[in-house]
């Protein structure tokens, strides 16, 4: 199809992968974005042709393809489906993960993808076989090697300067990079665009032109609900490892972490310190924070240069950063600029300081160019009505010489020539996002200016150092802040599977910010590992002696953060690395750990767990956060949620209930105490109502009622009689 009659409009999604058929043929090879960036009706719409048609062959690549969640249980049933109506709205789900979670995938469709939702693909047999392990800034190379002939992608429309331009919204990932690849190539490939008008429109890289896709689909109908990830409670364990994480961010610098409710809590940590100090180090004192330890890698005092975010998802934390004055520091995509700025020889907001120092370091001639005009106008130093006319600068009427050098001149152009700041800052890079409906809501009413600093871009440009000198420049102090399983007392960290091969997740882009870390001046690898799992009988460490599975190879350690505290090893011995383990490690399985160390040779025998960390317990950390939680600190939902009240606490009763069945002895001295226990039956009845337990029809409802009014009572929600 040639570029002037791109792109073909269609209203149909059938019709569209007619389209396709005929220019590719029978054999498709998909690739779609990960995440929200999915065209479902598409999609399933491919889905639907190669199962009614043998002869097609229909192979997908992709990642994280989202599924509404389904509950486990009937009582988890009672709490979900009211929520799932209100919240998933007429979201259309996906055909073919239908399909491979019953094991009926046709013989003629394969589905490969490189990332999981956490836990999701656990013993599915199709997925497990079908997954390919990459770094995430691999995706696009091995997706053009598997000869990838149909692109398709949702997208967000609109105008800018009056004239049409697409969107790629929330997935500039791989699409960037991919598309300019397959071209580069000159490979036959169709590009699929579907419209959605609640997908949010992003600036910079993500701005494409229209002839970038040969089809288009609008249809009023597919825009149906966006998928939005619900933010997650924060329990106790989540927030003080937040706390700990915070203290090694360093003001001035640069912030990447994920979703989740360890981002939350690392989120809800910077905005405790940097707006209630004093409270915020009473609580990482409170935790046994080693002081010395944040002086030496980030710093307790509130942001007042701010921060830069680079991270390959943009998570709705970051807004909230923004919101809270910490995410502020901008930075611009030109080395010089940038090095001005770093070093404080420059202002943003001072545009004069700017002009005087570029010229003193002769990044423009004192007789400016063409090249310096155009320069000066791309970074906002000059109105964009400053021309070059001949050998004059021409603002309206006013004209100023272009030799700077001579009395006068460079106050003419001070006074008529300089905007009011820098311009082309970007205070975020992100490669994808996915989050809760506000989240959406927020950067679609973002006004141009404020959207226009954040810089959706590729995955290669965010999780790689594509440009050393200006990326080392951009991410000052970067602290790579990713969450792990598992790690091993020598220092190697397990993230995405199991030793029996099972995938959990993916190597996504961790790896590659490991990575950053080392090679970026100043840079951090922050891995966050609850210390322990399970509960009861069934409690298992996380820091273990060794593992069948790594993620991040021990040469690669850096810091590990748990519950307990900060573990430094980089450039350790394997001795200090175990030691400095064992310090965060849960006191149920130190002296396991210890013996074990010392038995392998890696550690004296004669080595003994100093006082101060051998009372790294739950109770403790827990007795720190719920006394400032008395005092309005640490709520559940730190950034805000879609469920309500009766929701959020029958959810922590049920969770409770969960957890009391892993040890059968607790369980049976719960249900002893909830019979012998009366709350207010009017205050109980919404909460009842809600689940439908108001009049149990079996002995286990029976049970589970009164189970439920017992947890909400200890709740502090319903009143004991």
């Amino acid at each position: 199809m040639s570029a002037a009659t791109r792109p073909v409009s269609l209203t149909s999604a059938e019709d569209c992968v007619e389209a396709a058929i005929a220019a590719v043929g029978r054999r498709i090879v998909l690739g779609t974005p990960l995440g929200l960036g999915k065209p479902n009706q598409v999609l399933n719409a491919f889905f639907d042709r190669a199962r009614r048609d043998p002869t097609i062959e229909l192979v997908i690549f992709t990642a994280l393809s989202l599924e509404i969640p389904k509950p486990s249980s009937d009582i988890e049933a009672r709490l979900l489906q009211p929520f799932v109506e209100r919240h998933f709205g007429d979201y259309v789900e996906l055909d073919y993960m239908k399909a491979l979670r019953a094991g009926d995938l046709p013989a003629n469709v394969t589905v490969h993808e490189f990332y999981f939702r956490a836990g999701s693909m656990k013993n599915v047999a199709s997925a497990q076989r079908r997954y390919i392990s990459t770094n995430y800034t691999f995706v696009a190379r091995d997706l053009a090697d598997r000869g990838v002939n149909v692109l398709a992608q949702l997208v967000a429309e609109g105008e800018i300067d009056g004239e049409a331009r697409f969107s790629l919204s929330c997935n500039t990932d791989v699409s960037l990079d991919l598309t300019a690849m397959l071209k580069a190539d000159g490979r036959q490939f169709v590009s699929i665009a579907q419209v959605h008008r609640d997908l949010p429109f992003m600036y910079n890289r993500a701005i494409v032109e229209p002839e970038q896709f040969d089809y288009v689909v609008r249809n009023p109908r597919y825009d149906t609900t966006l998928f939005s990830t619900p933010n997650e409670s924060v329990g106790t364990t989540d927030y003080a490892i937040g706390l700990h994480a915070s203290t090694l961010i360093r003001d001035g610098g640069t912030l990447q972490i994920g979703i989740g409710s360890l981002g939350d809590a690392i989120v809800y940590a910077c905005q405790l310190r940097h707006a209630e100090n004093a409270a915020y180090r009473d609580a990482v004192a409170a935790l046994g924070a080693e002081e010395e330890v944040g002086a030496r890698i980030g710093g307790l005092d509130p942001f007042a240069v701010g921060l830069y975010g680079c991270s390959e998802m943009f998570v709705n934390g970051f807004l909230h950063l923004r919101r809270a004055g910490i995410l502020k520091r901008e930075v611009f995509d030109d080395a010089p600029l940038q090095r001005l700025l770093n070093e404080g020889d420059a202002d943003p907001e001072d545009v004069p300081s700017v002009l005087r120092a570029l010229l003193r370091d002769e990044v423009i001639g004192p007789v400016l160019s063409a090249r310096d005009v155009a320069y000066l106008r791309r970074w906002g130093i000059f109105k964009t009505e400053v021309m070059l006319d001949g050998e004059v600068l021409r603002v309206g009427q006013e004209t100023i010489p272009l030799d700077l050098a001579l009395a006068g001149n460079l106050e003419l152009v001070n006074e008529l020539a300089l905007g009011d700041r820098l311009r082309g800052g970007v205070y975020m890079n992100g490669a994808f996002f996915l989050g809760p409906p506000d989240f959406y809501a927020a950067l679609r009413a973002m006004p141009r200016g404020e959207a226009e600093k954040i810089g959706m871009d590729s995955v290669a440009r965010i999780n790689r150092i594509d440009d050393a000198e200006l990326r080392g420049l951009q991410r000052l102090d970067a602290r790579f802040i990713n969450t792990a399983m598992m790690v091993t007392l020598f220092g190697a960290v397990v993230s995405d599977g199991l030793e029996d091969g099972q995938v959990i997740s993916g190597v996504g882009g961790q790896y590659n910010f490991v990575a950053q870390a080392h090679e970026l001046p100043g840079a951090r690898s922050i891995l966050c590992v609850r210390a322990s799992r399970g509960s009861g009988r069934q409690v298992r460490s996380n820091i273990v002696f060794s593992y069948g599975h790594v993620t991040i190879p021990r040469h690669l350690r850096d810091i590990v953060v748990t519950e307990y505290g900060v573990a430094d090893l980089r450039g350790r011995s394997d001795e200090e690395i175990v030691q400095a383990l064992l310090a965060v490690a849960d006191s149920r399985f130190q002296e396991e750990l210890r013996a074990a160390a010392a038995a392998a040779g890696k550690l004296d025998p004669a080595y003994r767990i100093p006082d101060r960390h051998r009372h790294n317990t739950p109770e403790r950390i827990a007795a720190a956060i719920d006394e400032r939680r008395a005092g309005g600190l640490f709520p559940a939902y730190p950034l805000g949620t879609v469920l309500t009240d009766e929701e959020i606490a029958l959810a922590n009763s049920l969770r409770e209930i969960k957890s009391l069945m892993d040890d059968p002895k607790e369980l049976i001295r719960a249900v002893i105490r909830s019979f012998l226990h009366d709350v207010d039956e009017r205050q109980a009845a919404p909460y009842l109502e809600r689940i439908g337990l108001q009049h149990p029809d079996t002995p286990k409802e029976t049970i589970l009622r009164h189970l439920l009014l017992l947890e909400l009572e200890e709740q502090g929600v319903l009143r004991p009689l």
